[in-house]
């Protein structure tokens, strides 16, 4: 998604300083050459509540801890000059850190900044409640600063935290729009937050542009297979044992291969681990998808498929983008909204199976087997639903025009790098 991101406001602002929050320099350089990083360390430490006490914030009484951070929080909005002087001396001259140098970049690109973008995520759930409030202070420095911040391609909720709840009905309606990618009860949970309809817009995901694009002309044969394991997702070694041999007993009905479509491979979720475990007894050799390191390598891994059988939201995405069905697989609320709005987006070829519902192995089975036989007869009205959410996206991306001027304009687009579950 930022990829996308990236491309489509170098193109609008072919001369801005398209500056992202990130916490690999080098990976943004791969992914997205248009784009100058700005360290995230430097948003951690101008906006974290404990920045200036350290230690002791850890054995002051609560009431005393959250008069501090009133007080702090008073002091960087009004005076932020003179925050940032007294958190650089800190940094310098009592921790002895380097990162007073990020603190300098990351506030001189947002005072300097024309337009603060979020670039799409899923994160404001109930299991996220640190990267929730990450999210939203920075979005409330940015509106204090009374410039133009949008949010595009997002995902919204369940979210029931009272804590988060009621600092987003702080800041989400201050701001000039907000997208969503389609996850189901998204524009619900806004407008209860008091985010006026018209400041609201479901667009798609900006990855169906990546995806689309690179689609094939050739339908494949192959069973695609992800499923995000524990985590969000709620899922267990009980649900990899559960759909193992359905997966297996169909690939040998119609003797095709099941590649894997992994998606997240980082500390906190390793998705060719786990299509490793689907794939075991059925092919020893497989890696899980590990080698796939790019989005582009797991798009045209995807148009190898004729059906793909998924936990993971993003491989449901680059598959219903080619025009290739889908079968989701949720257990937790959070993927169930995901992938019931894929289906309110994408109709008939996307099918969801809760894992927490009564006789899986045969609603499974089901599932894929309706998909497969459709799959010729879904594939035009699945790209033609793909390419609709394409011209809505970029439409929305025109509007920033209108906000942050046609020529020269310094962007600071950001997703918040790491999601902390809490």
């Amino acid at each position: 998604m930022l990829q996308v991101a990236i491309e489509r406001l170098h193109k609008l602002f072919p001369n801005a300083c398209l500056e992202v929050l990130t916490n690999s320099a080098d990976n943004l350089a791969r992914f997205c050459p248009a784009a100058i990083p700005l360290d995230n360390v430097g948003r951690k430490l101008w906006l974290a509540n404990g920045v200036l006490l350290g230690k002791v914030s850890h054995i002051t009484p609560r009431w005393f801890e959250e008069l501090l951070v009133w007080l702090k929080k008073t002091v960087r909005s009004r005076c932020p000059k003179l925050f940032r002087a007294m958190l650089i001396w800190r940094l310098k001259y009592v921790c002895r850190s380097a990162d007073a140098d990020s603190v300098k970049a990351f506030t001189e690109a947002l005072w300097g900044a024309d337009l603060l973008l979020i670039s799409g995520a899923g994160g404001f759930y109930d299991g996220c409640q640190a990267w929730n409030l990450d999210m939203l202070d920075l979005l409330e420095a940015a509106v204090q600063r009374s410039m133009p911040v949008v949010m595009l391609g997002q995902g919204f909720g369940p979210v029931s935290d009272p804590i988060v709840l009621a600092q987003a009905a702080k800041v989400l309606p201050r701001l000039n729009f907000i997208t969503l990618r389609g996850n189901r009860g998204g524009h619900a949970l806004l407008r209860s937050l008091r985010v006026a309809e018209s400041k609201i817009q479901t667009t798609g995901d900006e990855a169906i542009e990546l995806a689309y694009e690179s689609r094939s002309k050739e339908r494949g044969s192959a069973l695609g297979i992800n499923l995000r394991f524990g985590g969000s997702a709620s899922t267990d070694n009980d649900d990899v044992e559960s759909i193992r041999p359905v997966l297996h007993e169909f690939a040998r009905r119609h003797n095709v291969p099941l590649i894997g479509l992994p998606i997240a491979m980082h500390a906190l979720s390793r998705d060719d681990l786990t299509i490793g475990q689907l794939l075991a007894g059925f092919d020893g050799q497989s890696d899980g998808g590990s080698t796939l390191d790019s989005p582009l390598k797991v798009i045209r891994q995807a148009a190898l498929c004729r059906v793909v059988v998924t936990g993971a939201y993003h491989a449901a995405v680059f598959a219903l983008a080619q025009g290739i069905p889908v079968v989701g697989l949720a257990k937790s609320a959070y993927f169930a909204n995901k992938f019931l709005g894929l289906e309110d987006e994408f109709g008939e070829g996307c099918q969801t199976i809760l894992l927490n519902e009564p006789g899986l192995p045969g609603r499974l089975d089901r599932a894929i087997e309706q998909a497969w036989q459709n799959a010729d007869r879904l594939r035009a009205p699945l790209q033609a639903a793909a390419l609709r959410q394409i011209e809505l996206s970029q439409q929305s991306y025109e509007g920033l025009k209108d906000l942050a001027g046609y020529s020269k304009a310094n962007l600071l687009v950001t997703r918040i790098p790491e999601k902390l579950p809490t």
